[in-house]
This record gives structure tokens, sequence and C-alpha cells, in this order.
């Protein structure tokens, strides 16, 4: 099993979109795939319709006090399953602060869905702290959506910076740009910048309406506009992320 975290810093920059999306497209290749949603705001959940049946489901698994399976349920998407978020989130880091050995014990769950699943997603919340340190040292490869923008671009940096001080292995951490506006010539600049860097991926998810109607068809954009643009560049971007974490 691959585990990718799909995470930044910064809000706001389609990290639940790309999540949702790459998912999809890794379980219509015939792969058995889970998303994780760990946003409080559960945004991955709701696109595809489905609510915690636990309450505290998170705080129970950590705790040991319930099993990792009694929490996953199906989409109606075939080969892909949801673990979803619950509001309780919200408290996710002074959970896994408080918790005893807590990323040990978070590296154990995931360890424990191994056999199960080819891919696990984990949607992650923004921000940095105990949970991402938890989902760092736990996931094969951490993904950073990021606008090409000055400050999207310096959460990338901050980052790699934390992977470097922490004696993470830096190579881990895998950047794509979305939200690209080509009209813009700073994007076009930044673009042209990264273009060539290692850590980044050459594809790209451009700024469409076409992503923006996820939530109303509360579907990924593969399925219910499988010819669109935005459709094949999430295809293009998930066909280099797949190239580079079988490696």
């Amino acid at each position: 099993m691959t585990t990718i975290a799909l995470y930044n810093i910064k809000g706001g920059v389609g990290k639940t979109a790309g999540c949702v999306n790459l998912a999809y497209l890794a379980a219509e290749e015939g792969k058995k795939v889970l998303i994780w949603d760990l946003d409080p705001q559960g945004s991955a959940s709701f696109y595809f319709s489905v609510e915690a049946k636990l309450k505290g489901g998170i705080k129970k698994l950590l705790t040991g006090e319930s099993q990792l399976d009694a929490s996953i349920q199906a989409t109606e998407f075939e080969n892909l399953w949801m673990l979803p978020a619950d509001f309780g989130n919200r408290h996710l880091d002074v959970l896994v602060d408080s918790t005893k050995q807590s990323k040990k014990k978070f590296k154990s769950l995931v360890g424990s869905l191994q056999g199960e699943f080819d891919y696990l997603f984990i949607d992650c919340p923004p921000g940095i702290g105990p949970l991402s340190e938890a989902i760092f040292a736990a996931a094969d490869y951490v993904v950073l959506p990021t606008i090409p923008t000055t400050l999207s671009i310096r959460t990338y940096e901050m980052a790699q910076q934390f992977f470097e001080e922490n004696q993470l292995d830096a190579s881990r951490l895998i950047a794509f740009f979305s939200m690209v506006d080509i009209r813009k010539n700073l994007h076009n600049e930044v673009i042209g910048k990264y273009y060539k860097h290692k850590q980044f991926l050459r594809n790209y998810v451009p700024y469409l309406s076409t992503v923006e109607k996820m939530g109303s068809k509360l579907a990924p954009v593969a399925w219910f506009a499988p010819s669109s643009y935005a459709a094949q560049c999430f295809r293009e971007v998930w066909k280099e992320l797949k190239k580079k974490t079988s490696a």
C-alpha cells in the first residue's frame, strides 16, 4: 500500500480537490483506494456524500477504543472507500499532542491497512502541528498542491525546511501547481522558475469552473465531466505522480 498525504500549511490551495480527484483516478484504474478525511471541514467526505457513523471516531482510534475497519465506509464509486471526517477533528492537534506515543500509534493505524488497499490518500487539514508531524511520519509521500504565487511557494519552502530540520527524508515531498491561471504573469513566471525543479511535477491543475462544480455534482471531475480539460489535467498529474511514487 502506498500512502499519499495531500497537505499544505496554507488553506484554499486546491488540496481537497486534488485528493478527491487523484484518489478517484487510482480507483478508476482498478486499484483499491481509501481516502482518510482528517480535515474538520470534511470537504472530501461531503464530495462523496459520506458522514461519520461514530462521533469522535479518531479519538477512539488513537486510544484503542475502536477499530479502524469499523469506521471505513463504501462510496458509490467502485474500488473507493472513505474514512470520513467529523467536526471533532478540530481538536486533533490537542488529542495527538496529549496521547502517549501518538506518532507511533498513528503510524500503526496506517500500517494496519496494509494488504487491504493499494492506496491510502490522506486529506490533511491546513497548518502544522502534532497531527501534521504524525502524518509526515506515517505517509510514504507528502504531496503539496501549490498555487504559483509568492506566498504559496513560501509554504512549500517552509515544509521543505521543516523536513530537513527534523531529519525527515525531504525526497518524500512532491509538489504540483494548482489553481493555475495562465493569464497572470506571476503564475507563468513562478511555473517557469520551478518547471525543472525535481520535486515539482511538470503537469498542473488550472483554475477552472469545472473543478468548482464538484460541490454541486458531489463527485470527482473525471466522473461528471470525463472529457473536460480539467479532467485531462488531473489525469496527467495522476499519471506523473503515480510514476514518481512507484519508483
